[in-house]
C-alpha cells in the first residue's frame, strides 16, 4: 500500500517508543524486588475528582452523550470564561472559546485555520516534539531555534527577530514548557508578541500547564497582554483528566469561526460525556482539590531536584511550572561509560528499573545531553527512584 509522502516527514514520538520498551521490562520485572517505576510520561498519578467523576455518571444515565455544538457546550464555554476571571483577572469571552478533543486537537485546529503551506512558525529547542508536526501537516515548515538556560530554554523577542524571515507566519510557543518546566518572563513575551504581531505574525501560545505554576511571576495567562494571542489550554494537565480528550483554544473572534468550520468537519464536536464532566471542574470543592494537587507537585519537585543534583545530574533552570525536570546528563554519562542520553536511558531502565526520556524527542540541538524526568509519580515512587539513581551512580 502506498503511504502519503507527508509521514515521512513525522518523526516517531520516542517518548513512546521508549514506554514500550519500560513496558516490556516492567512485565518481566514485575515481581521481582525492583519493579520498574515510571518517570518517563507526563501524566499526572492523580485522576479526575470526586464530583467530575459523578458528573459524568449522570450524564450518561441522564442519556447526555449525544452531539453538541461543534465549539463544545455553552455552559462549558461559560464557566471557562468564568475561571479566567476568577483565577486570573482577566475578560475572555465566552465566544472566543472552543472546547476541542483535547490540546493536541486545538494545536492541530489553529495550524490549519492560521497557516499556509510553506509558511514558517518558529519554536524553540527543546520543544514538545508534536509541535513541529501539527505545524507540518497544515503544510507549514517548523523552524527550531536553539535556547539557552541564560534564556530559560525559552524563545527571546530579540532571538525571534533574528531569526524572522519573509516566510515567518508566527511562533508557537508553549509557557510553562514540556520539557523544561520552565516560563516565558510576562515582560519578554510582551516583547515577542509586539514584534511578531507588527511583522503581520501570529503567536501561539500553549498554556496547558499554566495551572500548575508554582511562582507569582510567570503565573499569569497571556491573554492578559492581548485578545490577539491563540491560546491552548487542556483539561489533562491541571484539571486530572488525561484519558478524557478535552481541551480547549481561545482566538480572535474571525479565528474562531475558522477553527468551529474545521471542527464541524475533522470530528463534529468533542466528547459530549467529557464535556458534561467538566463542568464539575470548577466548583469550589473541585478546584480546592487541584490546589491540593498542585501544591503535591510543588512538594515533588523541591525533593527531587536536589536528589538529581546529588547524584550528579545537573538542573541548569529549575522549573517553575508542570512537573518535569530537564536534566544535563553530560556528567553521568561519562561516569557510566555511555555515548549520550538516549543510550544512557536504556542503561537506566535496564539496571536501576527506572522509565525517563531521552532528549532525542524535544529537539536536536542539546538532545543527546538532556534527559527529562517527569515528577508527577508519587512522592514514594520518587524517594524510590532517588535512591536507585544513587545506588547505580556510587
Amino acid at each position: 500500500m502506498r503511504i502519503a509522502k507527508l509521514i515521512e516527514r513525522i518523526e516517531p514520538f520516542y517518548v513512546m517508543e521508549v514506554a514500550k520498551a519500560a513496558s516490556q521490562l516492567a512485565r518481566e520485572v514485575a515481581h521481582t524486588s525492583k519493579p520498574m517505576i515510571f518517570l518517563n510520561i507526563g501524566e499526572p498519578d492523580f485522576t479526575a475528582p470526586p464530583l467530575v467523576q459523578e458528573a459524568a455518571q449522570r450524564a450518561v444515565h441522564a442519556g447526555k452523550t449525544q452531539y453538541t455544538h461543534a465549539v463544545g457546550l455553552d455552559a462549558l464555554r461559560e464557566k471557562i470564561s468564568q475561571w479566567y476571571a476568577q483565577r486570573f483577572g482577566v475578560d475572555v469571552p465566552a465566544r472566543r472559546i472552543v472546547v476541542t478533543s483535547g490540546a493536541s486537537a486545538a494545536l492541530q485546529l489553529a495550524c490549519l485555520a492560521l497557516v499556509e503551506p510553506g509558511e514558517e512558525i518558529l519554536m524553540p529547542d527543546p520543544s514538545y516534539p508534536c509541535n513541529c508536526h501539527f505545524v507540518t501537516v497544515a503544510g507549514g515548515e517548523p523552524v527550531r531555534i536553539p535556547s539557552t538556560p541564560a534564556e530559560r530554554f525559552q524563545l527571546t523577542a530579540a532571538k525571534i527577530a533574528e531569526h524572522w524571515t519573509k516566510k515567518s507566519r508566527g511562533v508557537l510557543l508553549a509557557s510553562p514548557s514540556n520539557p523544561t518546566g520552565t516560563s516565558i518572563h510576562p515582560d519578554e513575551l510582551r516583547r515577542i508578541h509586539d514584534f511578531v504581531s507588527s511583522h503581520g505574525g501570529i503567536t501561539i501560545l500553549d498554556e496547558i500547564y499554566l495551572g500548575l505554576s508554582y511562582e507569582e511571576t510567570f503565573g499569569h495567562t497571556a491573554l492578559s497582554i492581548s485578545d490577539q494571542i491563540i491560546s491552548i489550554n487542556s483539561f489533562s494537565k491541571y484539571f486530572n483528566m488525561t484519558g478524557w480528550r478535552l481541551g480547549w483554544v481561545v482566538a480572535p473572534e474571525d479565528a474562531v469561526l475558522a477553527i468551529e468550520k474545521l471542527t464541524q468537519n475533522l470530528y463534529i464536536c468533542p466528547s459530549a460525556v467529557a464535556q458534561h464532566a467538566a463542568l464539575a471542574c470548577f466548583e469550589p470543592d473541585s478546584i480546592a482539590e487541584y490546589e491540593r494537587r498542585r501544591a503535591e507537585f510543588k512538594r515533588r519537585r523541591d525533593y527531587f531536584i536536589p536528589q538529581l543534583e546529588k547524584v550528579g545530574f545537573h538542573v541548569p533552570v529549575v522549573p517553575d511550572g508542570a512537573f518535569y525536570a530537564w536534566a544535563d546528563c553530560t556528567e553521568v554519562c561519562k561516569r557510566l561509560g555511555v555515548k549520550d542520553s538516549w543510550d544512557l536511558t536504556f542503561e537506566i531502565m535496564k539496571r536501576a528499573h527506572v522509565a525517563v526520556t531521552p532528549g532525542r524527542d524535544f529537539g536536536v540541538a542539546q538532545a543527546a545531553n538532556f534527559i527529562r524526568f517527569s515528577t508527577a509519580s508519587s512522592m514514594e515512587h520518587l524517594q524510590e527512584a532517588a535512591q536507585r539513581l544513587e545506588e547505580l551512580l556510587k
